[in-house]
Parts: C-alpha cells; sequence; structure tokens
C-alpha cells in the first residue's frame, strides 16, 4: 500500500533532507514545496513583479511553470534554478510572496494535482493542514534556532555561499514569525501530527525515527 507523507517545520529544520532521505528509501517521490515558492519569488523578480498588486501576482502565475525531476532538480520554466533559489534573499523573498493568498491557492492546487497519485513525501509548512490533510502519515519537524542557523551556514559554506552565522540565526527568527502569523495557511502543527525535536539528533537518528512512524501505517 502506497501513502502520502506530509512533512511540516519551520525553515531550515531538515524537512527537505528528511524527505529526499524517506524517499531513498520507499521509493516514493519527493515533492519541495517550498521550492515551488522559492521558485514563485524568483520568478516575480525576474520578471519585476509587484507582490502587492493582485493583478501583477495573477499575470507573473500564468507564466510560471515549476517542474520538480526525480533527480531532485529545480526547473523554473525550462532552467536549473536548483542553487539560485537557495539564496538568503530568495529565502525570505519566498517568505513575503508565500503571504499572498492567490500565490499559496494557486500552488497548494498545484500541489494537491501532484500527490493525487499517492507515494508522495510533500515538505512545507501547511502541508499536513491544508494541502495533504488526509495523509496518513504526518510529521512536525522541528529544531532550536541556533541548530538551524548552523545548518544553513555549515550548507552555504558547502556551496561556497558567504554567510554570517549571527544573521542567519536573526534571519531564521524573523521567518518563523513571518510564517507562524501570516494571515493565510499560517505555520502551526497539525492536531495528528507527530513532533520531532531534531536539535541534537543526525539526519540518520531522524530518518528512522520516521520510518517506524511509517511502518505502522503500511
Amino acid at each position: 500500500m502506497r501513502i502520502n507523507i506530509a512533512i511540516d517545520g519551520p525553515s531550515a529544520s531538515g524537512k527537505s533532507t528528511l524527505a529526499r532521505e524517506i524517499c531513498k528509501r520507499l521509493n516514493y517521490i519527493h515533492l519541495d514545496t517550498g521550492a515551488m515558492y522559492r521558485c514563485a519569488a524568483l520568478h516575480a523578480e525576474r520578471t519585476n513583479t509587484n507582490i502587492n498588486d493582485d493583478d501583477e501576482l495573477m499575470d507573473m502565475l500564468d507564466t510560471l511553470n515549476i517542474e520538480l525531476t526525480e533527480e531532485g532538480k529545480v526547473l523554473l520554466n525550462g532552467e536549473d534554478v536548483t542553487d539560485a533559489i537557495r539564496t538568503n534573499e530568495i529565502s525570505m523573498a519566498s517568505s513575503n510572496i508565500s503571504t499572498k493568498r492567490i500565490v499559496r491557492e494557486r500552488l497548494v492546487e498545484m500541489q494537491q494535482e501532484m500527490a493525487a497519485g499517492k507515494g508522495y513525501v510533500m515538505d512545507g509548512r501547511d502541508i499536513g493542514t491544508v494541502v495533504l490533510p488526509d495523509a496518513e502519515v504526518k510529521i512536525y519537524l522541528t529544531a532550536s534556532a541556533s541548530a538551524r542557523a548552523m545548518r544553513r551556514y555549515l550548507e552555504n559554506q558547502k556551496r561556497g555561499i558567504e554567510s554570517n552565522l549571527i544573521t542567519l540565526k536573526n534571519e531564521i527568527v524573523d521567518r518563523d514569525y513571518q510564517d507562524m502569523h501570516r494571515k493565510y495557511s499560517p505555520l502551526r502543527q497539525a492536531e495528528d501530527a507527530v513532533l520531532i525535536d531534531s536539535s541534537d539528533m543526525t539526519v540518520t537518528e531522524v530518518v528512522d525515527e520516521v520510518m517506524r512512524i511509517i511502518s505502522g501505517k503500511i
């Protein structure tokens, strides 16, 4: 039996890493919704879209095509933007654009269509509460702001991106507040989601814990 798995949690908590590892073990498909919002933010920036103007947003969304490949690549209108959408600037811009109702409605519609066939692991900030409320397994993955900042700092180092640890932590705290207090689909733990704090856990430990939860459903 194939099921859908929803992983929610704040920025840099390790959702995408967890989702990818779960997909490897189950041969499922990873739907990175955060990458989709980042694509929307990047496309809005490139098209000089005023995100506070609904008409301009609609025009931008009409020219937005996102493809998530099985190899983990993110394509925006056919262009590989896997690395381009991971900058700090796009991270904050995606948080801003995700507060817009018409953007969320359009992307949620796309996400639900993608996952209709089951066998998907989807991560984001409103998956268990809005996008896949009927997902058989729901995980809320979190970690301290300090731990998440360090992970983002090390990730940036690997990519050759200069960053400051204190600045990263402040940005994470700011994004948490914005995500949790936005008007539409705020970040929150679904009532039936399992909470996992990964602050002092390795990736393998988190994956093993989630696999035990999944095994009870399959």
